[in-house]
């Protein structure tokens, strides 16, 4: 089985995600040992960014870092395991929280909605999320 970056890279829906990843110098992490949780931004999650941000984060490489390590969660979470977390935090790869809801589908800090679960990898799982999650300031 392919690691969660091959997994991505092959999906299509992801090629923001990878190139950020890529300038972020995050591909090795993500392709080690694991397990991992990605809540991976779709292609659509960064069109949503306000013109020129997605360029200017890929020059700022502790900002971008910080944001993309704020979408993973060490260990395998499955979808089943998340829907348990209602209510509840989850600390993520940055050391910020995300909480969780799941009212009405799960959310991320309220507003990012999962909307694709338990894309299998053989270092972890991918669940696609319609927004790019910001870590608190």
């Amino acid at each position: 089985m392919n690691t969660l970056i091959d997994v991505a890279v092959a999906d299509g829906h992801f090629k923001t995600l990878a190139k950020a990843l890529t300038a972020a110098g995050l591909i090795d992490t993500l392709k080690g040992a694991g397990p991992f949780t990605v809540f991976a931004p779709t292609d659509d999650a960064f069109a949503k960014l306000p013109a020129g941000t997605v360029d200017s984060l890929l020059k700022d490489i502790p900002k971008l870092t910080a944001i993309l390590k704020y979408h993973v969660l060490a260990g395998k979470v499955a979808a089943a395991d998340v829907m348990k977390l209602d209510g509840k935090t989850a600390t993520t790869l940055n050391g910020a929280d995300l909480k969780i809801s799941t009212t009405g589908g799960v959310k991320l800090n309220g507003l990012v909605n999962v909307s694709k679960t338990d894309i299998a990898a053989s270092n972890g799982l991918i669940h696609c999320v319609d927004t790019v999650l910001m870590p608190p300031a």
